[in-house]
């Protein structure tokens, strides 16, 4: 391949009109993902049509995670295929997809072919996603929704889908819970914290965010053991360890706050809140002003 064929990540946002956020969600799902080479990252042109046809296609309302399900099934069922992105015609109305392969047009998951008039041209809607979706695809569904903050209300309902399919889904209370502490519903986002820490009391980030969901409602010494936690498990978390300076301070813990804003100027020196950790060290003082949430 020439190095003419490879574009870094930078170039396919700048080329396509992209953000970081949109390449990192589309890698996840497994629609196009970089390559590798020496550790660096690139595409190449083909990835370049399918990151093109994603694009479109989203615009005009289909769901990355109804996509996702569909190129699986195309991957499968067509095994000449290796990116179907880029190598079949797929069309929407909207809501639905449709591939062409050949001079006839499938229906991804069945693999049944439907007739190719004009007329019908996207009136035989291929339903991608069944009612029986599994945690997996409401998880897919959630993040393809949290990309978007106008539909927080969707990524919210299928995130709690999603945990109704797999109680112990960890991530999607994580996430949901982080959602609602956005929109400063301090009690919910409380609620699926605490859950998440339930699960899994070995998940620094878990401990994390309902410490500092546990600060803004008041309850200080509780947020401080949380974040205490957050730290033992992950010595290395910046922001845990800046969020529990603030707390300590908040409970007059001077010596114990003072440790912890060292402890993130050393591991973050040139962070978004290191200037105000060396002030916050310097000065020695109490007094919440800023925070990493």
């Amino acid at each position: 391949m020439a190095t003419t064929d490879r574009y870094s990540p930078a170039d396919v946002q700048r080329i396509l009109g992209l953000t970081s956020k949109q390449l990192e969600r589309w890698d996840r799902l497994r629609l196009v993902s970089a390559q590798k080479e020496e550790g660096e990252r690139y595409y190449d042109f083909r990835d370049l049509i399918g990151l093109r046809t994603i694009k479109q296609l989203l615009e005009k309302g289909v769901s990355a995670s109804r996509l996702q399900r569909a190129v699986s099934a195309l991957k499968e069922k067509l095994s000449q295929v290796e990116t179907p992105l880029s190598q079949l015609r797929i069309l929407s109305d909207g809501k639905d997809v449709v591939v062409e392969h050949g001079e006839a047009r499938l229906e991804p998951v069945s693999g049944q072919f439907v007739l190719n008039f004009e007329t019908r041209e996207l009136n035989e809607r291929l339903r991608v996603m069944t009612d029986g979706r599994s945690a997996g695809d409401w998880l897919a569904m959630a993040l393809a929704y949290d990309a978007d903050r106008r539909q927080r209300a969707q990524a919210i309902e299928a995130y709690d889908r999603c945990i109704g399919a797999d109680p112990g889904n960890v991530e999607a209370m994580l996430n949901c819970g982080t959602l609602y502490y956005e929109d400063g519903n301090f009690e919910q986002a409380a609620g699926y914290f605490e859950r998440a820490v339930e699960l899994d009391e070995s998940s620094a980030l878990a401990h994390f965010n309902l410490g500092s969901v546990l600060e803004d409602m008041g309850r200080v010494e509780e947020a401080r053991q949380h974040l205490r936690q957050a730290v033992r498990l992950e010595p290395g978390y910046c922001d845990a360890h800046y969020n529990l300076a603030f707390v300590c301070e908040k409970l007059g813990a001077i010596p114990e706050a003072r440790e912890h804003w060292a402890a993130y100027v050393k591991l973050d020196p040139v962070g978004p809140w290191a200037a105000q950790a060396r002030q916050r060290l310097a000065a020695g003082t109490v007094g919440k002003t800023a925070g990493t949430k």
